[in-house]
């Protein structure tokens, strides 16, 4: 796990390198400040919660990674539609905060479309790399407990923060 873990944490600095660049229009918009950490947050909880979710069904022998398997899909189903209703409600949130600290620079429209898009964009990807971690760690005979979830959450979180800078710089 060190080599993996060496890697992850390499890529982990990389995020915050970009996370750097992306400093003026955070100071423009507080709303969006508010709404970094939660979207790295969010993005690694969604992955990690498909990541054991499908290393319980590896364990037990139900996952079989088939295009057709009810399994994966209802899995794969469910991160989105848990994306779907909570980043709304985290974009609300952040408005809210920073609405009542100092004013919102962002109507609450764009904040949670913002918020949204990261979201459904950030469940797509959290379900491509927990199974594609989980395919990994079947293939090379390594525990699914072990290696997954960190590997995910990481990703997740560098993920967060690029798809957020993209949406908002498509959006706002």
């Amino acid at each position: 796990m060190l080599p993996v873990l060496l890697v992850l944490t390499t890529v982990e600095l990389a995020s915050g390198l970009v996370l750097d660049t992306f400093e003026s229009t955070l100071l423009r918009y507080p709303s969006l400040l508010v709404l970094v950490p939660v979207t790295i947050g969010m993005a690694g909880n969604l992955g990690s919660i498909l990541a054991a979710r499908l290393s319980t069904a590896f364990h037990l022998g139900l996952l079989d990674f088939a295009p057709d398997d009810d399994l994966l899909l209802g899995n794969a189903i469910a991160t989105i539609a848990l994306s779907l209703t909570l980043f709304p409600l985290v974009g609300a949130g952040a408005w809210a905060i920073q609405a009542l600290v100092a004013g919102a620079a962002l109507d609450l429209l764009t904040v949670v479309l913002v918020a949204t898009a990261s979201g459904a964009v950030l469940a797509v990807l959290a379900i491509a790399v927990t199974l594609v971690a989980t395919y990994a760690a079947y293939r090379l005979e390594l525990d699914p407990d072990d290696v997954v979830i960190p590997v995910v959450t990481n990703t997740c979180d560098v993920l967060g923060v690029l798809v957020l800078f993209g949406v908002v710089r498509v959006l706002v």
